[in-house]
């Protein structure tokens, strides 16, 4: 009898050590802890064992869509990942339900996305600046760079300030031009007020994937160009006087790409910069101070 209580307590111990060497697990980080509206949210996965790539999608609150983003490898292990997922002023601030799913394995993790309020502006356009329209090329383009996604990481560490100037508009800023309140809108980037012809730097690492001129077409961004950083992070400079830089051109953070002008729709010489994160404009701000792995 004793040596059949023995045996089944072996065979039970044998069994859930077994289970739990099947166990899988992810772990996941969020950074920041507390994001706010506009803020770039870091999804960083710790798998215990290399396999497929996660899967992340999210959902927000009173909201059935689901949106899914890419996860990339931050080293060569096959077991840490991180996706980043934009925020901005028009989303709705509460509850964002993160799913992350790999190997067979599915974490939901609660985000609360906190509320911010944006400054309004007052902006006032000549009738020849107030009439241009975009046309369908530079729109085009604009999108093609703005929805990069590509796989190689350029940037390392925090973003350079790309134009000296004192800042003038922040992001997020609602306006009205003219009197009339632009509907779902939002100021999409930083303004630098650098005086005529000051220089204009890459904040990080990239490629040059579009250089845009006023006079090929591009009346409402004026002189422009866009940075891909890598893993659908990407920058556009817009109202440039001149260009620096030519298409496919690989740039260091400090490689000067311009100077500051007044093409397109634009009150005076000063620097747009706007930053996109799948495809979506966000805060540049902690990319710039707190940097974002």
């Amino acid at each position: 009898m004793g040596g059949l209580k023995t045996s089944l307590i072996l065979a039970i111990a044998t069994l859930v050590m077994g289970s739990s060497a099947s166990v899988k697990a992810i772990e996941v980080q969020v950074k920041p802890e507390s994001p706010r509206l506009g803020d770039t949210i870091s999804i960083i996965i710790q798998m215990d064992q290399p396999g497929e790539d996660p899967i992340i999608s999210i959902t927000r609150e009173n909201d059935s869509e689901t949106e899914e983003y890419q996860a990339f490898p931050l080293n060569s292990s096959g077991l840490r990942y991180r996706a980043l997922l934009p925020t901005t002023p028009l989303d709705e601030s509460g509850k964002l339900i993160v799913r992350v799913s790999g190997d067979g394995t599915t974490r939901n993790i609660a985000i609360w996305l906190g509320d911010r309020s944006f400054p309004t502006q007052q902006i006032t356009l000549s009738p020849d600046k107030s009439s241009l329209q975009a046309t369908e090329l530079e729109l085009n383009r604009v999108n093609e760079l703005k929805n990069l996604v590509t796989s190689e990481k350029y940037w390392d560490g925090p973003f350079m300030q790309p134009n000296a100037g004192r800042i003038s508009s922040v992001f997020g800023v609602r306006r009205y031009y003219n009197g009339v309140f632009a509907t779902d809108y939002y100021h999409r980037g930083v303004d630098y007020a650098g005086g005529y012809g000051s220089r204009v730097i890459a904040p990080a690492g990239g490629i040059v994937r579009l250089v845009g001129l006023e006079s090929k077409g591009f009346q409402v961004h004026g002189n422009t160009v866009g940075i891909d950083h890598g893993q659908g992070v990407v920058s556009i400079f817009l109202h440039l006087n001149s260009i620096d830089v030519q298409e496919g051109d690989v740039v260091a953070a400090g490689t000067p790409i311009g100077t500051v002008g007044s093409t397109g729709s634009s009150t005076g010489p000063h620097l747009h910069w706007g930053l996109y994160v799948n495809g979506k404009s966000v805060d540049p701000v902690p990319w710039r101070f707190e940097g974002i792995e």
